[in-house]
């Protein structure tokens, strides 16, 4: 089997002309007239800086819809291993033997729901930002689907799935304290990394969901549809299309006002720590009204030492640094502060995030739990 390849200009231009004409006039396509990062006109001037990037420092493959039926057995429901505003996501298998040069291993395959919230331009975008970055924290995109109407992408398979899952499942084992201080760091890197990139990227979308974990809890982000550029000015841009993202995870700022800055993942970060620190969502309906909202419940406590114990997550069964958890809360405070230039960095973040990895003084708050003894059976009884 021959392998297909492409270039990123080609896969782009032949993506636009499918996007405006699809083969299947029964199946809308969202129609996409410009992209952000990589403007048509972009794709047009063969001496483009990004072009270039693109194509050299990229390891991406092209997968025909048939072979990603092969790799997910038909995309069977055993399979199907999410679901998303993209569409379903689902757990497969590939080797050599159907894609010649890439290593055996298990992958994600996450679908467009033609149907869905979100369409060809966030399958665009997720190509053209994962395509282009590389990094330990961010999840490694292996190649995608662009077939008629049809639009796939293919990923390293996370074992682990996501922070959302691990932490909020009732019958998972509660996270430990070392184990979400390693998530907060890696995913703290990761948006450093975006933020700091030649060609600065903004998330917009960060929340438990879209952090993965591999078999060791190394976090990973993902789901980077609603990605877009910053404006080089202090106070952002003011964007006239619709606002995106997650409630309660939004900065006030860019709901507000649309403004773009790296300021509003600082701000969804620090929302992603109170629910690491408290095991609560960010908006939860079960709890009472004073407590639905977990920023405004935990604001007042976060910078006062006597009351945070209070707001920590009790399924941590007191088994935490109590030091960490001061800086952590302090941390989190900060990145929540309304006046968007008062927020930290994310390097700053990550900076304070790693001297708190070395701290291994635990709470003496602890509960005291007796073990009764088994009662003594005679010989041959279990």
């Amino acid at each position: 089997m021959t392998e297909k390849k492409t270039t990123w200009r080609c896969l782009l231009t032949s993506c636009y002309k499918a996007d405006s004409a699809p083969t299947n006039p029964n199946k809308a396509v969202t129609k996409t007239t410009s992209f952000e990062r990589l403007s048509l006109s972009d794709l047009s001037n063969t001496s483009s800086t990004l072009s270039e990037d693109l194509s050299t420092d990229s390891i991406i493959h092209v997968f025909t819809l048939t072979e990603l039926k092969v790799i997910t057995e038909c995309f069977s429901s055993r399979n199907l291993i999410g679901k998303g505003g993209f569409g379903p996501v689902h757990k497969g298998f590939v080797d050599d033997n159907i894609k010649p040069g890439l290593r055996a291993q298990l992958v994600a395959v996450k679908a467009m729901n033609l149907d869905g919230t979100q369409g060809h331009r966030e399958w665009l975008s997720e190509v053209v930002y994962l395509g282009l970055l590389r990094h330990p924290h961010l999840v490694k995109l292996i190649g995608y689907c662009c077939e008629e109407e049809y639009r796939l992408l293919v990923y390293e398979y996370m074992p682990k799935g996501s922070l959302e899952h691990q932490l909020f499942t009732r019958y998972n084992v509660p996270l430990p304290w070392s184990t979400r201080m390693k998530i907060a760091l890696g995913a703290a890197k990761g948006l450093a990394f975006l933020h700091g990139y030649k060609q600065p990227a903004i998330h917009r979308d960060f929340k438990p969901a879209n952090i993965l974990l591999d078999s060791d809890y190394t976090p990973k982000l993902s789901d980077f549809g609603l990605a877009k550029d910053p404006d080089s000015e202090d106070e952002g841009t003011v964007v006239s299309t619709p606002i995106m993202g997650t409630e309660g995870y939004a900065a006030p700022e860019y709901i507000k006002k649309g403004r773009l800055t790296a300021m509003i993942d600082v701000y969804s970060f620090g929302v992603v720590l109170l629910e690491l620190i408290t095991g609560r969502k960010s908006l939860d309906k079960k709890r009472p009204t004073s407590e639905y909202s977990l920023v405004d419940w935990t604001r007042p406590m976060l910078i006062d030492p006597r009351m945070l114990s209070q707001i920590m997550d009790p399924r941590m069964e007191g088994l935490y640094s109590v030091t960490g958890a001061k800086k952590v809360a302090t941390l989190a405070y900060q990145c929540l502060s309304r006046q968007p230039k008062h927020r930290p960095t994310m390097r700053t973040a990550v900076q304070t995030l790693e001297l708190l990895m070395d701290f291994d003084d635990l709470s003496t708050s602890a509960p005291f739990v007796y073990t009764i003894p088994l009662p003594m059976t005679r010989a041959g009884n279990v």
